[in-house]
């Protein structure tokens, strides 16, 4: 489904989204609206045809519970790569239950509207709010290393559990090393770790050198993640790990079920090359699907998976998956 910048009634505008996307309208926030051709910083952005330019700027203006709509931004003919908002965006500790939505037309790069700040080390979205909902969104990493988005969460002064992230694009996200997963990717926790109650569903990844990484557990040990339905990243030869969750000391109670690995990571000189590293990890891993063959998963084999958390019905090419410590 199109959505149109130039509908007016909100109303109708939520009934689409609702229609098309299957969104909760919130009975208790206001939607904001974000146009990077037409809007401006200057407007209100409280309706498509007074949009905001920057989804900064609609963030800002937004409160507890609201609702962002971003626009994509027009891709020139011919063009390789969307026209992207070139910023980072932050989520503050005040903005609890935040929904930030693209409205676009599927998970592929072209069809959402699309982060892309290009150099620096600054995440492209930093969650520090609980509750959000982040969706139909793409995050180019380019040339930057500060990862996709980051769950910055000290149990304090900020914190993101509770984060729904769903049909989004990640491409080309790195940390601070460009063949060590460890030290982020697409998606990440801070080395505080914290963001229990997680969400990870329905992503598509690509080209990342990490997809899912848990940077470290200095304040608390994340709790009830779960990780579903997500194609990661491939080709082989650009990852270096898919799910890094090994940083502190792991989490407990993951459940990664139903996700598609299209490689066997093999980026040059990587310091994981490896789909999984799971290390303190306690949790279930089942109904995945591995493009490899001839692989044994376990403590000290081809995929880092403990004993401590349990398989079932994992597959690759030569068929079920099995354990050897």
């Amino acid at each position: 489904m199109i959505y149109d910048r130039n509908i007016a009634n909100e109303a109708e505008i939520q009934l689409h989204k609702i229609a098309g996307a299957g969104r909760l309208l919130r009975r208790d926030g206001h939607a904001f609206y974000v146009d990077g051709d037409k809007g401006s910083d200057n407007n209100s952005g409280r309706t498509p045809r007074d949009a905001k330019k920057t989804i900064q700027g609609a963030v800002t203006a937004a409160s507890a519970w609201d609702t962002v709509y971003v626009f994509p931004k027009t891709i020139a003919a011919g063009a390789t790569d969307p026209s992207s908002y070139a910023e980072t965006v932050i989520i503050p500790a005040t903005h609890a239950g935040l929904a930030l939505i693209g409205v676009g037309t599927g998970r592929t790069q072209g069809g959402l509207p699309q982060i892309k700040k290009g150099s620096g080390s600054t995440a492209l979205l930093t969650v520090r709010a609980p509750g959000c909902l982040i969706a139909n969104l793409g995050f180019n990493g380019g040339s930057s290393t500060g990862g996709g988005i980051l769950l910055d969460d000290d149990g304090s002064t900020k914190t993101a559990f509770g984060t729904t992230i769903t049909g989004c694009h990640f491409k080309n996200c790195v940390g601070s090393t460009a063949t060590n997963a460890a030290t982020g990717g697409a998606i990440q926790w801070a080395a505080t770790g914290g963001a229990w109650q997680v969400l990870i569903k329905g992503n598509r990844f690509y080209s990342n050198v990490g997809d899912v990484v848990l940077l470290g557990t200095s304040g608390s040990v994340p709790q009830d993640v779960v990780i579903e339905d997500n194609i990661f990243s491939g080709p082989a030869a650009s990852v270096d790990c898919n799910l890094y969750l090994a940083g502190g000391s792991g989490m407990n109670g993951v459940i990664i079920r139903n996700n598609e690995f299209t490689s066997f990571p093999a980026i040059t000189s990587g310091t994981n090359a490896k789909p999984l590293v799971l290390t303190g990890c306690v949790g279930t891993l089942s109904g995945n699907t591995f493009a490899c063959t001839g692989k044994t998963f376990g403590a000290t084999a081809n995929v880092t998976v403990p004993t401590t958390v349990l398989m079932s019905g994992n597959y690759q090419e030569s068929g079920l998956i099995t354990r050897t410590a």
